[in-house]
């Protein structure tokens, strides 16, 4: 789902092995970036584990190897031509596959663990409410637009469940955070696409480097998290969410002065 590999077939065609012979090598190489992609299934499997265990580190390096991973294998997928060497696999249902287990299930389970759910039948509804909203938008056509935005919040389960245990959030903050965002992920607003945004794209992976190092740090510093190491990872945040925001009130903008124009040219 979030950086949906270029190895997918494109939308009505046909799926065969006929075409062109591609040299081994490329092949092989496509296709360990197919399996570099489903190694996340195995690590989401491991971060259920851990959670179960206890052993909440684990949990979060875990989850920023996830993290790691999904903003990469879409460039190798590119890089690689998957699309056209492997054309009868669909890469994107696997990473739509992976994608929910490591962004929404595992992290959904590492927040039940560690209690930071409301208790009683509040805490039911609340988990249920990440893992039915996401199974919804991971089946829109529209989720990921033309333009390589992300149409609704999208499904940064993971993010959230790393906030709630590095801040010390407790079960009525992280409620109210869940019920939020389940609501973000159907109002139509769009989100940058780090990895493949055009509009500021390097500024864009730039800064998402910077936040994926002060996530590892603050890793590393749990769970006594420096100040200005949680100040430099927000400020990304706050950047993410405003961007997209702004992106989105422009975009609403422009299409009516475009209609108009159109209107009075007819």
């Amino acid at each position: 789902m979030h950086d949906d590999p270029a190895h997918q077939t494109a939308p009505g065609a046909a799926r065969t092995t006929d075409g062109p012979r591609h040299p081994l090598g490329l092949r092989l190489a496509g296709a360990a970036v197919h399996l570099y992609t489903a190694s996340g299934s195995v690590l989401g499997l491991l971060i259920v584990l851990a959670a179960f265990d206890g052993a909440v580190e684990t949990a979060l390096w875990l989850i920023l190897a996830t993290l790691f991973i999904d903003g990469t294998d879409g460039m190798l997928a590119r890089r690689f031509r998957v699309k056209e060497t492997i054309p009868w696999f669909d890469g994107a249902r696997m990473d739509d596959i992976v994608d929910y287990l490591t962004y929404v299930f595992a992290p959904v389970v590492l927040l039940w663990t560690t209690d930071r759910m409301p208790g009683g039948a509040l805490g039911w509804v609340l988990a249920a409410l990440p893992l039915l909203a996401s199974c919804y938008q991971f089946c829109r056509v529209d989720a990921k637009t033309e333009d390589h935005y992300f149409l609704g919040f999208p499904s940064y389960w993971n993010v959230a469940a790393f906030y709630a245990i590095v801040l010390d959030v407790g079960p009525t903050g992280v409620g109210v955070t869940l019920a939020v965002l389940t609501v973000l992920v159907f109002v139509p607003v769009k989100y940058v696409y780090p990895s493949r945004t055009k509009l500021l794209r390097g500024l864009n992976l730039g800064l998402a480097a910077v936040w994926l190092v002060a996530f590892a740090v603050l890793i590393v510093q749990y769970p006594d998290p420096h100040p200005l190491v949680v100040a430099v990872s927000m400020v990304y945040l706050a950047y993410y969410f405003g961007m997209s925001i702004w992106l989105t009130v422009a975009g609403a903008r422009r299409r009516p002065a475009s209609a108009d124009g159109v209107q009075r040219a007819g």
